[in-house]
């Protein structure tokens, strides 16, 4: 397949911070890429659902904090699959909707190694080209076993949604953390 390359940044985007927002933005201009589309998880089967904000309400939170940017896109595409959601499954769905697009899987270096334990990883890849980006305290991942990765230098970025969530609870700032929309729709 040949068509317009999108890039599918993954993430419970519990909530959307600046971190999220500066790959996306890396991936969609320096990279061949026409666009990213951050998919929102409603669950993903390796973290647990319990301190999940309402799937809305995350997916709200992405629209806002991508809301002026053309090359970004909040994709819902799992909330009508089965949960928990595997990557292969949206893959599928989302060939099935745009089959005239390419799509390239971003996942950070830390993610790499556990990739032979996903769902149908074997299938996941030998279709879909792969770009790591570095994550902090990760070591270089070894290439060898996945010959459709590709490690795309960006940004070094330790911004975790479980400290802006642990900020909220404290009632500190999350100020520059996040997009001032999601920081105003947070902290009402």
């Amino acid at each position: 397949m040949s068509g317009r390359r999108v890039g599918l940044l993954f993430g419970s985007f519990n909530p959307v911070h600046t971190g999220h927002l500066i790959l996306a933005e890396h991936f969609a201009t320096r990279t061949d890429l026409a666009e990213v589309w951050l998919v929102v998880t409603p669950h993903n089967p390796f973290k647990a659902a319990a301190d999940l904000l309402p799937d809305t309400q995350r997916l709200h939170l992405v629209q806002l904090a991508i809301a002026d940017n053309p090359r970004l896109r909040a994709e819902d595409i799992e909330f009508g699959l089965p949960r928990p959601s595997y990557t292969i499954a949206t893959l599928d769905a989302l060939r099935q909707r745009h089959p005239t697009h390419d799509f390239v899987l971003l996942m950070g270096s830390d993610n790499l190694p556990g990739l032979p334990n996903w769902h149908e990883s074997a299938r996941l890849l030998a279709e879909i080209d792969i770009y790591v980006y570095p994550r902090p305290g990760s070591p270089s991942p070894d290439l060898v076993p996945f010959p459709r990765v590709q490690v795309i230098t960006a940004p070094l970025l330790d911004i975790s949604a479980t400290y802006i969530r642990e900020s909220l609870r404290a009632g500190h700032s999350i100020r520059y953390l996040v997009p001032a929309t999601v920081e105003a729709e947070l902290t009402q």
